[in-house]
């Protein structure tokens, strides 16, 4: 009679385990990757300005250099200040010259003054002398009938009356050219006015001259050096305002439930990935142009293509991280980064 030996039966146990414990952790990073987005399409960005000098000169010291870092107050460039420092004091001088004049004619005006009232007293007396020769006049002419008087008497009274009236229309004349001879300073006064406003603008023009940091930043697009001709509102070259720091990232659509200003998040750059970053969410872009990406002109729409996610196209939208503790060092204007938001529950229930 044969023996038949029997196969002891498989373990399977270790590979269920296996397979549990794979989808567990599969679930786990799902889980992990839904609670905090990640995105590698960002980078890093900082607020830049044209330094453009506000008047024409010649640079005659150039006090930086190409990627130097500068603070706040520090001499950028000098352009020739003398043009303008003799605009200044011409300015200045016309004015001295003018207060001068002013002087002298409101002396001149004072005289006038005082003569035109000399004028306007002799016009009061030469007025009295003519009402007392028409009085005298009317009572001696009834006193000629009746032999009180004589013919002569009335012709002296009639004379005297005659010349007394001619006499009141000159000083009468006289003081209306007294009058007009009044020329006041009022031209003057007004002149000098247009004058203090050329003394204003030549010392600004004189402090245009001397171009200074507006705030910490760093120096790029240098391309010019001493005795280069700076013409006004034309770009010398771009100063980097490295006072702040951000990152933006573009997260898909379906990803930015419950994250709004203030989300924490964590940043890094390709250029030292063993740095992290600790940011917040400073705002999240509300408009993106639909076509197919590219550069956007200033102005325009943020241009974000579209990538595919499962069989739904989702649109990407800018996010701008503000970076806390940037490394000046390695913060660079368009250097590649790596973006992740940190959501709460509290975040998902709120929103």
């Amino acid at each position: 009679m044969a023996t038949t030996v029997s196969k002891p039966p498989k373990k399977t146990w270790p590979a269920i385990v296996l397979v549990v414990v794979t989808l567990a952790l599969l679930i786990f990073v799902i889980w992990l990757l839904d609670r905090a987005p990640r995105t590698d399409d960002a980078y890093a960005y900082a607020d830049t300005i044209d330094v453009v000098p506000e008047v024409n000169g010649k640079i005659i010291e150039l006090a930086v250099h190409d990627n130097q870092a500068v603070k706040q107050g520090d001499l950028l460039f000098q352009i020739d200040p003398r043009p303008y420092q003799d605009a200044l004091t011409r300015a200045k001088a016309s004015l001295v010259a003018l207060d001068r004049q002013i002087e002298l004619t409101q002396r001149s005006v004072n005289a006038q003054q005082y003569n035109a009232e000399s004028v306007r007293a002799a016009v009061e007396r030469a007025r009295a002398a003519a009402n007392q020769a028409a009085d005298t006049l009317h009572r001696t002419e009834p006193l000629l009938k009746p032999g009180y008087v004589s013919a002569e008497d009335v012709d002296q009274a009639r004379t005297a009356q005659r010349a007394a009236a001619a006499e009141l229309s000159a000083a009468q004349l006289q003081a209306q050219q007294a009058a007009a001879a009044v020329s006041g300073v009022d031209a003057l006064v007004a002149q000098r006015a247009v004058v203090e406003a050329e003394i204003a603008i030549a010392e600004l023009n004189l402090e245009y001259s001397t171009v200074r940091a507006p705030f910490d930043g760093r120096i790029v697009s240098l391309k010019t050096s001493t005795g280069q001709f700076a013409s006004a509102l034309k770009p010398v070259f771009t100063l980097i305002d490295t006072r702040h720091w951000y990152v933006v990232a573009n997260f898909r659509e379906t990803e930015l439930k419950g994250v709004h200003a203030g989300t924490p998040a964590t940043v890094y750059l390709m250029s030292d990935t063993d740095q992290r970053f600790r940011g917040t969410v400073d705002s999240i872009s509300y408009g993106v142009s639909s076509d197919e990406g590219g550069l956007a002109l200033p102005g325009e729409l943020p241009r974000i293509q579209r990538t595919i996610n499962w069989v739904h196209v989702s649109q990407r939208f800018p996010v701008k991280i503000l970076v806390e503790n940037p490394n000046p060092d390695l913060f660079r204007v368009g250097t590649s980064a790596v973006a992740v938001l940190h959501r709460s529950s509290s975040d998902d229930a709120h929103h």
